[in-house]
């Protein structure tokens, strides 16, 4: 039986839920929201997902749920469009489906202008994301990925902002080859992308042994248990058995039409937040006890980081912290809170369909006795906890076990031989030749070799040295993302991962004329709003609007639980330095001691607080210039 839940405004004092707990009203429960006022919550619907073609156009729900409906579970047209030679692309619908698969299609924006002149087609390619849950992978899977960049992709790892890989530029006709190679090795591409459960992070800290591996395990375990159950991604990938007959298909979790849109979880292992568990649907933050035993699970929902540039109804967004679990509940909660999302969740505007929306609409108030309904038993009042930073500890760390671990600062998470720089390709395929341990990557683009034995540890530092790999970096570049953007993102509206390295050697001269060169800040940037880099929770977050022009987002927290607030509207690219130069200055000479620079521009009066969600949108810009 459900026991009457605990009301939000007990929770225990010490626990602090700064900008994450909504707040009631005489009229019933509201978000108060400044500038915005007390709104009143809507009424949950009841059912599952409509999955009638003819009541989905009655209700009118958005195309891709049309899509999802017809696709005989995720099949569509994707077979024979593989066949067709006398184009690199396939069609637009089978380009949202092939998302479920872990791909995108893309185009080299570089070469549009001369492919157009001469009247040929785009330089049609897949970007193509693997299912790493944790980031943890063998040697031997490390070798035969490396083998595949260099045979298939554009000769690069892409190491991403959740724990995979990426490859670009394979194209079409070698897709099957490609995934034939990601089979080999034990990993597939299934739900890297489309509207499902995504790649699940884990937390990495590699001094916490147990604690990392209960985190691993739990995400490994929620990976597999909300993978969707289609056969056709061996199907049409491997030419694997196909259902025929009468016999027909069953999504026992997702149904036909999956969830309203994208579903990230997240394991985080105080008192590091590597992997932004405030910006991500559901998250399991550890509790540990004093000897750094996971006693249970703090559960977040409804963060996210997307949204659309001018339209004030899309807005990223910090996750609640929703109640505590057991060990032994956190895999029923998971697929409870997803199952919620997928009842819950807006199919009509794909724009407002994320679980933040949904938490925003019916509150989470609701969306808890929800989930307590759906796992039989009342979720317990959240747990303290403290969260230090959400950046890698680089260098050479020491596990708990004895066994070592170093953290290589991998810029943009590109991994590639450069040209008079590191030779990450060549030098991690030689350390994957003699490694015993594993690899792991981290949320923030980064990779660690871990489990290196004490005997191991020199030969290992040897190659490190003889390839010229990166174990730091000064302390703005160390605590730096860029998502991939221009080139091949579609989306992409400014360059990111080629432009960010050039303007942090900018900021970084500004930073030593104010004696900041040793101050780690958080500084992220995008090429689009959809965040992909998470920049709307990093201290200085740049997204592009156009070329060589960037919103400045700043006043986020140096932990990642609290979202930044628009500074200043398309800055030109040559003006960013000249923006953040008085603000460094200002830093410098009226920080408190050991106070953050987020921290400070909120307290100086430079930049308004974010207190979460739809006020993202208020009170912004410059509100005191800086001196």
């Amino acid at each position: 039986m459900v026991r009457p839940r605990q009301p939000i405004n007990t929770w225990p004092a010490e626990f602090t839920m700064d900008d994450h707990t909504p707040i009631d009203t005489a009229d019933g429960p509201a978000v108060e929201t400044p500038g915005v006022g007390a709104r009143r919550y809507e009424t949950p619907p009841t059912g599952r997902p409509i999955d009638d073609p003819e009541a989905a156009r009655e209700a009118g729900l958005a195309h891709n749920e049309h899509l999802k409906i017809g696709s005989r579970f995720l099949r569509g047209g994707l077979a024979e469009g593989l066949l067709k030679h006398a184009t690199g692309a396939i069609s637009d619908d089978d380009g949202q489906l092939v998302k479920f698969h872990g791909m995108y299609m893309q185009d080299d924006r570089d070469l549009r202008p001369e492919r157009t002149k001469k009247k040929l087609d785009k330089a049609y390619s897949f970007m193509i994301r693997l299912r790493i849950a944790g980031g943890v992978v063998t040697p031997k899977q490390w070798l035969i990925l490396d083998d595949i960049a260099t045979t298939y992709a554009n000769g690069t790892l892409r190491a991403t902002t959740r724990q995979t890989f990426q490859y670009h530029g394979v194209i079409k006709s070698n897709l099957k080859r490609t995934m034939a190679a990601i089979d080999s090795c034990l990993l597939d591409t299934i739900a890297a992308c489309g509207d499902v459960n995504r790649n699940v992070m884990a937390a990495t800290n590699p001094a916490q042994v147990g604690a990392h591996k209960a985190a691993y395990d739990l995400g490994k375990e929620i990976s597999d248990s909300l993978l969707p159950k289609t056969n056709a991604w061996r199907e049409i990938w491997l030419d694997g058995e196909k259902v025929v007959g009468g016999e027909e298909e069953f999504e026992p979790v997702y149904g036909k039409t999956y969830l309203p849109r994208k579903f990230k979880i997240i394991i985080a292992v105080p008192p590091s937040n590597e992997v932004d568990v405030f910006a991500h649907d559901l998250g399991f933050i550890a509790i540990l006890d004093k000897k750094n035993k996971v006693t249970g699970w703090n559960v977040t929902v409804g963060g996210g980081m997307g949204m659309t540039h001018g339209e004030t109804d899309t807005f990223p967004r910090t996750a609640d912290v929703m109640s505590f679990c057991k060990p032994e509940d956190a895999l029923k909660v998971a697929e409870a809170v997803m199952t919620v999302q997928r009842d819950w969740g807006n199919r009509k505007s794909r724009k407002n369909a994320r679980l933040k929306y949904t938490i925003e609409r019916y509150g989470l108030d609701a969306f808890r006795a929800e989930v307590e309904k759906r796992i039989g038993k009342t979720l317990e009042a959240p747990k303290p906890y403290k969260f230090d930073g959400n950046g890698d500890r680089y260098g050479w760390t020491e596990g708990d076990d004895g066994r070592h671990h170093l953290t290589l600062y991998v810029p943009s998470g590109r991994i590639k031989d450069v040209e008079g720089g590191p030779h990450f390709l060549a030098g991690l395929r030689r350390i994957a030749q003699v490694h015993e341990g594993d690899f792991r990557l981290t949320g923030n683009q980064n990779v660690i070799i871990a489990n290196v034995s004490s005997e191991k540890r020199q030969e290992i530092e040897a190659l490190v040295d003889e390839y010229g790999l990166t174990k730091g970096a000064g302390a703005l570049r160390r605590n730096s993302m860029a998502c991939v953007a221009l080139p091949t993102c579609g989306l992409a509206l400014a360059e990111s991962e080629r432009y960010l390295p050039d303007l942090i050697d900018e900021l970084e001269e500004s930073l030593e004329r104010n004696g900041l060169r040793d101050d780690e800040i958080t500084i992220r940037m995008t090429g689009c709003p959809n965040g992909c880099a998470r920049p709307y929770i990093a201290e200085i977050g740049l997204v592009g609007r156009g070329p060589e022009r960037y919103h400045l987002y700043l006043g986020a927290a140096f932990d990642g639980s609290r979202l930044g607030k628009l500074y200043a509207e398309d800055v030109d690219a040559s003006a960013i330095k000249t923006t953040l130069d008085p603000l460094f200055a200002d830093y410098a000479k009226g920080r408190n001691t050991g106070e953050r620079f987020g921290d400070f521009l909120i307290r100086a009066g430079h930049v308004a607080k974010t207190t979460n969600g739809p006020d993202f949108h208020e009170r912004t810009g410059a509100l005191t210039p800086a001196a």
